[in-house]
């Protein structure tokens, strides 16, 4: 495949390394008086990290308001608080928190200067049109490891149900100004959040670097994460919760995983993302998590079958002889060992199956109807997202 050839998304300013959230007030005088804090319910009130931020703005003079997330954004989330703070001349938004809370806070920036409603705007649903990228300026700073938020130019709104949706408010402009990375900000992360967040980012490496729309920068980046993400994801999830390097290299993994999926794409395990992730309530990571090795599984089955795009399976290979640390495997050893990999984390690390989110058999045909990945390695159809979800029901 030639990959000669690319463009690139505008990147956030990017400011990483532990301690450096003491920037933040600075950071927020610099576009004005006025800030609207987006934080998780409780995590960072309870380490203090919050309150001392409160401190800094009311030293500087500067005016606040607070939102606090507590699940997945939803489109009446975003409504209720751009409606709030419309006429409360907001000069930044600043997001404290994961995936979720990034993604709440990126929308209320994207939104606050519209009179109308974020699902007008959401990619995908009926009658929808494109934002015209008119934002208040957006500040990211992750707590977790994952979703790379702080990097692209999306935000993922989901509501829950039979009709339920999982999809994206997206425009170039939405990419955050200024990521701040602090990895003590991760130091506190349960052994669970962490697995989940983790393997959203593994999963995003993984397959923006097999994605049909990669490029020699993606391959770069994506890279570079998957070497980070290799010698620190376990260790994360373990004895090395606490260690500052580990959480470091695991905050640059998702870092580059945000980067690498803004500009190649992802694959069908973010595919699922959007189908069952309507259809029941279940985390992003946890999701990820739970199907990134039964979907690589059956993309390199289809790729061997079909003899489409080899550069996928060459690229599969090197990322089993790097997670598996045997240089010198044959492709296919290689293929099949970063499956048992990823395997041999799911049942080390205790990811729970579908159905402990009420998925049952008769609800999977539906929901592969309703599955597209226009960035898989291999083109999938409704057989192989049924074998795929089965593996893990």
């Amino acid at each position: 495949m030639d990959n000669s050839a690319f463009t690139l998304l505008r990147q956030p300013h990017v400011i990483f390394g532990p301690g450096k959230v003491r920037l933040l007030p600075d950071l927020i005088a610099g576009y004005g008086r006025n800030v609207l804090v987006v934080t998780g319910v409780s995590t960072l009130e309870q380490s203090g990290v919050l309150g001392k931020l409160f401190e800094q703005l009311q030293s500087r003079s500067l005016q606040y308001g607070h939102l606090t997330v507590s699940r997945e954004p939803h489109p009446e989330l975003v409504d209720r608080a751009v409606s709030r703070y419309r006429e409360s001349g907001i000069d930044v938004v600043v997001a404290i928190g994961g995936g979720s809370v990034i993604d709440a806070g990126k929308s209320v920036s994207a939104m606050l200067l519209k009179t109308d409603s974020i699902e007008r705007y959401i990619e995908g649903l009926d009658g929808c049109i494109q934002h015209d990228g008119r934002k208040v300026p957006f500040i990211a700073l992750p707590t977790t490891s994952g979703t790379g938020s702080e990097a692209t130019n999306n935000a993922v709104i989901s509501k829950v149900g039979v009709d339920g949706y999982k999809r994206s408010l997206r425009h170039p402009e939405f990419v955050p100004e200024i990521a701040l990375v602090d990895p003590e900000l991760m130091l506190g992360a349960p052994a669970g959040l962490t697995a989940a967040s983790g393997m959203d980012a593994g999963t995003q490496l993984i397959e923006a670097f097999v994605s049909p729309g990669s490029c020699r920068f993606t391959d770069v980046v994506a890279w570079s994460g998957l070497e980070h993400f290799n010698r620190s994801f376990l260790r994360a999830c373990t004895d090395g919760s606490g260690d500052i390097e580990v959480r470091s290299a695991m905050a640059y993994a998702a870092l580059m995983s945000g980067i690498a999926l803004a500009n190649a794409g992802l694959g069908i395990v973010h595919g699922f993302a959007s189908s069952v992730g309507g259809y029941c309530d279940i985390a992003h990571g946890v999701l990820c998590a739970t199907l990134l090795a039964s979907a690589t599984k059956e993309n390199i089955l289809q790729l061997r079958q079909t003899g489409d795009n080899p550069e996928a399976l060459i690229k599969y290979a090197a990322i089993g002889r790097l997670f598996s640390g045997c240089e010198n495997l044959s492709q296919d050893g290689a293929c099949d060992a970063l499956v048992d990999t990823l395997l041999s984390w799911q049942e080390q690390l205790d990811f729970p199956r579908l159905s402990s989110y009420g998925l049952r058999s008769s609800d999977l045909e539906s929901i592969a109807s309703r599955t597209r990945s226009k960035n898989n390695a291999v083109e999938l159809h409704r057989d192989q997202y049924m074998s795929i979800l089965r593996a893990r029901l």
